[in-house]
């Protein structure tokens, strides 16, 4: 296949096992751990968890990022499609509330086949960076009953720096208007997710402003009841070096002067981190686990 799934548009041959794009990836997904997790939004993990399932490499490849040896490093085994449906179905019969598809812009393509040949009773997350294409969002439609997206960047000077992005707003403010196009109503269930969509934002040190601006955007571009989660979970990792600023946590000020503004705003649904998740305890362990 020649690649244009994220708006990198690479346009790169993807063989087998073999990629040349951005992401490195080959066509067959590439997977570092399928298992339990319970670390998500309550309502996506709830008290069984969901099943989460790690692709490898990464569109966006942040700096700073915590799935470091997965995105940057690209650790992981390639599988099949075949494969991948044995893995939703072996998580659903483990009783997840939700299958959760963690970093799965690069690799739409299979998803796609694999829920229109399989989708799960329980509701499928899409837990993307936000940088995803609307043509790719849009093959989704009916297949993805939750849209999980970072909104990490507001300037381009930023994610120019931390990701070498430069157009990350621009095209992640569209992908999060497709996505609520598809899924406009949250809905839940037992106080498990079941429909909809909710934005996730990543609090970084020394970038409230950036974070007021993101907040800004939403409440100008969507309803006051999008549900919004503010996460203070940063922890210094990845290849920050020459980043002096991200070279530390969160403080509580900082983290507090975005909750604050986000409730000066009138919002009216959101999740919001204890300081006690910004530690790499919370990282998973990339070791195959449920793949082979």
């Amino acid at each position: 296949m020649l690649c244009n799934l994220c708006p990198r548009n690479c346009n790169a041959e993807r063989t087998e096992y073999i990629g040349s794009g951005f992401c490195k990836m080959p066509e067959n997904p590439v997977l570092a751990r399928a298992d339990i997790h319970n670390w998500e939004e309550p309502c996506i993990s709830g008290e069984k968890g969901t099943g989460a399932i790690f692709f490898s490499g990464c569109s966006l490849k942040c700096c700073f990022c915590q799935n470091y040896p997965i995105s940057h490093e690209n650790k992981g085994e390639a599988i099949t499609t075949a494969r991948l449906i044995e893995i939703i179905k072996a998580l659903e019969n483990r009783g997840v509330h939700t299958i959760d598809f963690v970093n799965p812009t690069h690799f739409s393509h299979i998803i796609i086949d694999a829920l229109s040949e399989y989708k799960p009773k329980v509701p499928v997350v899409y837990n993307s960076s936000g940088y995803d294409s609307v043509e790719t969002l849009k093959n989704l439609q009916g297949l993805v009953d939750v849209y999980l997206p970072d909104l990490k960047y507001f300037s381009s000077e930023k994610s120019q720096s931390y990701a070498k992005c430069p157009d990350y707003f621009e095209k992640a403010s569209k992908a999060i208007l497709e996505m609520y196009r598809q899924q406009p109503k949250t809905q839940f269930k037992d106080g498990i997710i079941q429909k909809g969509l909710i934005i996730r934002h990543l609090v970084l040190p020394k970038n409230v402003d950036e974070s007021k601006n993101i907040l800004l955007w939403i409440k100008e571009n969507l309803p006051n009841d999008t549900y919004i989660s503010i996460m203070s979970q940063y922890t210094p990792y990845g290849d920050i070096a020459e980043f002096k600023e991200l070279n530390r946590r969160l403080t509580t000020a900082e983290y507090n002067k975005v909750v604050d503004f986000f409730i000066d705003l009138g919002f009216e649904n959101g999740f919001m981190q204890e300081k006690t998740s910004a530690k790499t305890d919370f990282i998973p362990d990339f070791d195959m686990t449920g793949v082979k």
